[in-house]
């Protein structure tokens, strides 16, 4: 949940505000007369290696979860420009980033091993005999 104090996970971690960096630029889109000239594309920047809100294990966890969403330096990107005003756009961007941080902490369910059917399993065979036949087939007769 994002905050005063600034992102508020469920697990009891917080990155504060002053983790994030927000830079600005022009949007395309949306925007009228403004839209070559005022700066209402926001990004958000948080450098996960560097956090010191999160201890080794959140960091791994993370770092796993998010794969390729975290760059060569350790950091994690969002950008938001569907908006025509900044403000909107950084509340957009704030709220895809606790999103996207949210889902990469949900712990993952494991996946119960399950039997094959008898139908598929004699499925399985007699197709496994069907190419098992069309091949002896293309061998050359012996005489």
């Amino acid at each position: 949940m994002v905050g005063e104090r600034g992102i508020e996970l469920r697990n009891g971690i917080v990155i504060p505000s002053g983790e994030l960096r927000f830079r600005t630029s022009r949007s395309g889109g949306p925007g009228g007369q403004n839209v070559n000239k005022v700066e209402t594309r926001v990004e958000v920047v948080w450098n996960l290696a560097a956090s010191p809100s999160l201890d080794e294990d959140a960091r791994a966890a993370l770092g796993s979860a998010l794969g390729r969403r975290v760059r060569a330096d350790g950091t994690v990107h969002v950008i938001a420009r569907r908006h025509r005003t900044q403000a909107a756009n950084r509340r957009e961007a704030l709220a895809r980033l606790d999103a996207l941080l949210e889902r990469a902490l949900e712990p993952k369910r494991s996946r119960r091993p399950t039997r094959p059917t008898r139908q598929s399993e004699e499925a399985r065979l007699a197709e496994k005999k069907r190419r098992s036949e069309i091949k002896r087939k293309r061998r050359a007769v012996e005489h």
